[in-house]
C-alpha cells in the first residue's frame, strides 16, 4: 500500500511538473498560463500616485487568474507629495519655520540650515522609487522604467487608478479635457490599441485612455454623486471631462467592469466611488476587468 501511494504520488508530481505555474489556480475564463500582463503604476498612494488598494487588487486577480506579470512607472519625479493624514501637500519646512520665526531665533543661516535638513528628510520623491513599494523580490518582480515597456512584450496593459494618473502620468490635474499625457504613457496606450491588444483601466484611469484613442467606451461609474449611506460618487467631473474628449460613458455599479469590445479596453469605476467600508466591492470590480482582459488577450 505504501508502495503504491509513493509510486502515485511520483507519478502527480511528474503531471504537475509539466503543467504551467498557474496549474492549480485557474480563473472562471480557464487556464492562460502563458499571458504576460504589464501593469503601469504613478507612485504610491491614492492622493499622489496609485492607490494602494487598487495596485494590490490588479496583482491578486491577474495571479489568481494565471498571468504572469510586470510592473512598470515612469522614472521620474511625482508633481508632489502628499500628507494622506491631512489630505494636503505635505509641507515641513514650512511648518518648522514658522515655529522658529514664532520664538524669535530664526536668523538667515538658521533658514538655510533648516531647509537643507527639511529638503533631505522630505525629499521631491520619485514616482519609480515610490512604485517599488509595490514589488516583492528580483528580477522580473522589480519595479522598471516605463520607457522601457515594448507592447511586443506584452499581451495587454492594466492601468491602476489614483489621483498620480491625473497629476504624474498626464496634466488633467491643470488642464482638464485638455490635458497632456506623459509621453511613455501616450505611446503605451496607442501602441496596445495599435496591436489590437487589450487594455485595462481602473477608476480615474479611463482619463487616460480617453485623451488619445478616439471613439471609444469606458465606464467611471455613475455620471452624478448620488450620496448614500452606501458611498457616494465624488469625482463625476471627470464623466463631463472624458465626454468632452469624445468618448462615450456607461453607468457601472463599482463591483463591475464595461467592456468596449470593438476597441479591447475594459474598465472599472472602483475607488470613483467613495467608501468607507465595503472595499470588496472595489475588489470585485477590479477582478472582473482583470477578467476581461485576460478573455480578450487570447483571442
Amino acid at each position: 500500500m505504501l508502495a503504491t501511494r509513493a509510486l502515485l504520488s511520483k507519478q502527480t508530481l511528474a503531471v504537475l511538473s509539466r503543467q504551467p505555474a498557474c496549474f492549480v489556480h485557474q480563473g472562471d475564463y480557464g487556464n492562460w498560463g502563458n499571458t504576460n500582463v504589464a501593469v503601469v503604476f504613478s507612485g504610491c498612494g491614492w492622493w499622489d500616485g496609485t492607490d494602494v488598494h487598487e495596485g494590490v487588487y490588479t496583482m491578486y486577480h491577474l495571479s489568481r487568474n494565471g498571468a504572469r506579470f510586470q510592473m512598470f512607472a515612469p522614472n521620474q519625479q511625482q508633481m508632489h507629495v502628499i500628507d494622506h493624514m491631512r489630505k494636503q501637500p505635505a509641507s515641513g519646512e514650512n511648518r518648522w519655520a514658522s515655529k522658529m520665526g514664532a520664538v524669535g531665533v530664526l536668523t538667515l543661516s538658521m533658514v538655510t540650515w533648516v531647509h537643507f535638513v527639511m529638503n533631505s528628510v522630505h525629499p521631491r520623491r520619485n514616482m519609480m522609487m515610490e512604485a517599488a513599494r509595490f514589488s516583492h523580490g528580483q528580477g522580473m518582480t522589480q519595479m522598471q522604467d516605463l520607457s522601457k515597456l515594448d507592447v511586443n512584450s506584452f499581451d495587454a496593459v492594466i492601468f491602476p487608478g489614483g489621483h498620480g494618473i491625473i497629476k504624474n502620468l498626464s496634466s488633467f490635474m491643470k488642464d482638464g479635457k485638455d490635458c497632456k499625457l506623459h509621453g511613455d504613457v501616450e505611446r503605451v496606450l496607442k501602441d496596445f490599441h495599435r496591436s489590437r491588444k487589450p487594455i485595462g483601466l481602473a477608476s480615474m484611469a479611463p482619463v487616460l485612455a480617453c485623451r488619445v484613442l478616439p471613439s471609444i467606451e469606458v465606464t467611471m461609474g455613475y455620471e452624478r454623486d448620488d450620496n448614500t449611506r452606501w458611498g457616494n460618487w465624488p469625482n463625476t467631473n471627470m464623466v463631463q471631462a472624458v465626454k468632452g474628449m469624445g468618448a462615450r460613458h456607461n453607468v457601472r455599479e463599482p463591483y463591475e467592469a464595461y467592456v468596449d469590445e470593438k476597441n479591447k479596453v475594459v474598465s472599472t469605476p472602483s475607488f470613483m466611488w467613495e467608501t468607507d467600508y465595503h472595499y470588496h466591492y472595489i475588489f470585485d470590480g477590479i477582478g472582473n476587468m482583470v477578467k476581461h482582459v485576460m478573455r480578450m488577450s487570447t483571442k
